[in-house]
């Protein structure tokens, strides 16, 4: 969940919307692409082609269910889901990643039988046009995508926006593998061009898997952000400490729990009132947010929730 950043998060129907037209479009991005790739792999016989044509399938199915679980995710808390249909996105990310990492390895199987019985590509003017058209394309839905994300926080959004990314790195390999291999008439770069992408495709998948178990896994929000809700809460003049923060992100949406300490002898409708004080404090930073606060009287003895600081594998 971006947060703190110069673009202020929307949230609501504002947000909804942005995301549900984020999804539409990168459906409609991914059939047309599939459409004119598999008339130049037709037309090539490339592997690597074949390869951007195999990734464009994995984008429409990834979008297809980027825009159910979007769709679900956007659904308001029910009884039986009262914190909310958010980590409906980070579900539908990991299956994205298992659907990827599968058929990146029927890619580079045939990127090997390719490798044992070279074979040259035919017309290869055709796939550098097609390839040309699906770079123009993706970059224009990944502008968009990235315009989504910075405006709503979503995971699913961001998810997409990476492998429509990614592709935009896998379209110049291709261009390149038919530019060289006609140039130099050697048919193994073909192929192993096309392995080289299908690693880059298990790496992105690899890469969306982790970043939907953060949210699957209630992972914190990281120490910097902690330190800014702990900072927000202590900076009220009735707040005298904070403590026991726990922090969670589902979808766009971040769950915040803390205890504040106060004065014990204010009144329990004071307590109340800087409670909810707090809660408007933090809301202004982080719109998307469910905040719990817990009062607690200063100087209470009571067991709490001591973790060391993460540090950052480099």
């Amino acid at each position: 969940m971006a947060t703190g950043t110069a673009i202020p998060l929307i949230h609501g129907p504002a947000s909804e919307r942005l995301r549900r037209i984020a999804t539409y479009a990168s459906v409609a991005v991914a059939a047309v692409l599939i459409a004119v790739k598999f008339a130049a792999w037709l037309e090539t016989g490339s592997v690597s082609l074949l390869s951007s044509l195999v990734d464009s399938l994995l984008d429409a199915v990834a979008s297809l269910v980027n825009l159910v679980a979007v769709r679900h995710a956007m659904s308001p808390a029910d009884r039986e889901h009262r914190f909310g249909h958010g980590k409906a996105e980070p579900l539908a990310v990991l299956g994205q990643s298992a659907f990827i990492t599968g058929s990146a390895m029927l890619l580079l199987a045939e990127a090997v039988r390719r490798l044992i019985w070279p074979v040259s590509v035919e017309n290869p003017r055709a796939g550098i046009v097609v390839m040309v058209f699906s770079i123009v394309v993706t970059i224009g839905l990944v502008s968009y995508q990235r315009h989504v994300v910075r405006r709503t926080g979503s995971i699913a959004i961001s998810a997409d926006e990476l492998h429509y990314r990614s592709d935009v790195v896998l379209n110049v390999s291709v261009i390149a593998a038919l530019v060289l291999g006609s140039i130099f008439d050697v048919p193994l770069l073909d192929p192993l061009f096309g392995a080289a992408i299908g690693i880059w495709i298990v790496y992105s998948a690899v890469r969306l898997a982790r970043l939907s178990l953060f949210q699957l896994m209630d992972h914190e929000l990281p120490d910097e952000e902690r330190e800014k809700i702990r900072g927000i809460a202590q900076s009220h003049p009735d707040v005298v400490a904070a403590h026991d923060l726990r922090t969670r992100v589902a979808g766009p949406t971040a769950f915040i729990q803390m205890h504040i300490e106060m004065d014990g002898g204010l009144s329990l409708i004071r307590a109340h009132e800087i409670s909810d004080e707090v809660e408007a404090e933090l809301r202004a930073v982080y719109p998307n947010a469910e905040v719990i606060i817990h009062q607690d009287p200063e100087g209470v003895e009571e067991p709490r929730s001591n973790f060391p600081r993460r540090v950052s594998a480099r």
